[in-house]
């Protein structure tokens, strides 16, 4: 059933190619736009584990994933697009094809290597999901095929002109424990927290070596306060809330990596980014969902239990084989019992591009686009 999914999203996607306001020249040397090359988890995932051997945990091809939008399951973890599908709207570029589509439609607008489940460190749900670092070789295996395409020259300017965009970080504090792992026992929390970073930074200088230059960065989310979360600590102690023990993990993730990145802006040359306060702009919403234009920040529109936090949207997982789905999916925060709606990801998209203070840090996405 996958692959059916995934010949019907490739068609999707040579559909938005030819699209006459999105479509790019073919001919690099001509017109072009900033490429855009997406790496992470299931926040940004548009299919790429329907094509390994993973599991219905970290899959969403099948129903009623991408309802809203694509009116069926492309694998993106939500009723519809995702925050870079509308960052590259913003850009006027197509849907950024998914590694294992990309061969189909070209790499010249970017290529997405997201991976749901994956994590900065290779061991989180290893052998489930493409960790960070198979990401980075994938996007080596790329940027050998464009400057055979373009040339050195042409593809060195590609590159270094692209937008570099990720969410990592989630998984890593979230599989120990799912996966029963005694890592922790080996580290301080401190510790664990810089291993995790310090992987993740050396993928970006890596990438920076390619000649990448814009980095787009996300904090983690607010781990504890999901659905699945609170549902979590309700069964468990009886009590609502956020689950204390993920928050800290995230809080402490997400003091120390702005300041790898303030020094990283200092140590290498033409190294710019925007830095995405993703805890805080979810956190909004949960705290005040009508601020925003939502109706529910705490409850997911998929799922069953309470906050609907079971795991078990399209019925598809494990022991869940049936499940409840909201009416009005655009008054919700989370589709599923961990990820957003498409609302919610337009929302986080128009925050990014327009470089909201209260969230968003250094550049706009807009601005970098806009340096070539």
């Amino acid at each position: 059933m996958a692959n059916l999914y995934s010949y019907v999203y490739a068609l999707a996607l040579l559909s938005s190619l030819a699209t006459p306001a999105l479509c790019v020249a073919d001919d690099y040397n001509k017109k072009h736009n900033v490429a855009l090359f997406v790496f992470g988890d299931s926040i940004f995932d548009p299919g790429n584990n329907n094509y390994i051997n993973s599991t219905a945990d970290f899959q969403a091809n099948f129903w009623p994933y991408g309802e809203s939008f694509f009116k069926y399951p492309t694998g993106r973890f939500s009723d519809g697009r995702l925050v870079p599908d509308f960052i590259a709207e913003f850009a006027k570029l197509p849907l950024i094809p998914g590694y294992f589509q990309s061969e189909q439609v070209g790499f010249i607008n970017g290529v997405n290597f997201a991976s749901a489940g994956a994590g900065s460190l290779v061991g989180t749900f290893s052998g489930l999901v493409i960790d960070l670092k198979t990401q980075l070789q994938y996007f080596k295996k790329v940027v050998k095929q464009l400057k055979g395409k373009l040339g050195d020259k042409e593809s060195n300017k590609l590159l270094s002109s692209a937008v570099y965009m990720f969410s990592i970080g989630n998984n890593d504090y979230l599989s120990p424990y799912a996966t029963n792992s005694t890592i922790f026992n080996s580290y301080t929390q401190e510790g664990y927290v810089d291993m995790v970073i310090d992987n993740f930074i050396d993928v970006i200088k890596e990438i920076y070596k390619e000649g990448g230059r814009k980095f787009v960065i996300f904090s983690t989310v607010p781990l504890g306060c999901l659905p699945y979360y609170r549902a979590l600590k309700l069964q468990q102690t009886n009590r609502t809330g956020c689950l204390k023990k993920f928050r800290v993990l995230a809080d402490m993730h997400n003091k120390a990596l702005p300041k790898k990145l303030v020094e990283l802006k200092k140590a290498l040359q033409g190294f710019k980014y925007s830095y995405f306060d993703f805890f805080t702009a979810i956190t909004d919403i949960i705290d005040h969902p009508s601020r925003y234009g939502f109706k529910e920040g705490k409850t997911a529109c998929c799922g069953s239990g309470d906050y609907r936090g079971l795991s078990s949207c399209g019925g598809t997982r494990g022991q869940y084989k049936e499940y409840e789905l909201c009416k009005d999916v655009g008054s919700y925060l989370f589709f599923d019992n961990v990820h957003p709606t498409e609302k919610s990801n337009l929302h986080f998209a128009t925050l990014l591009w327009n470089g909201d203070s209260n969230v968003v840090r250094s550049c706009s996405v807009k601005s970098l686009f806009e340096l070539v």
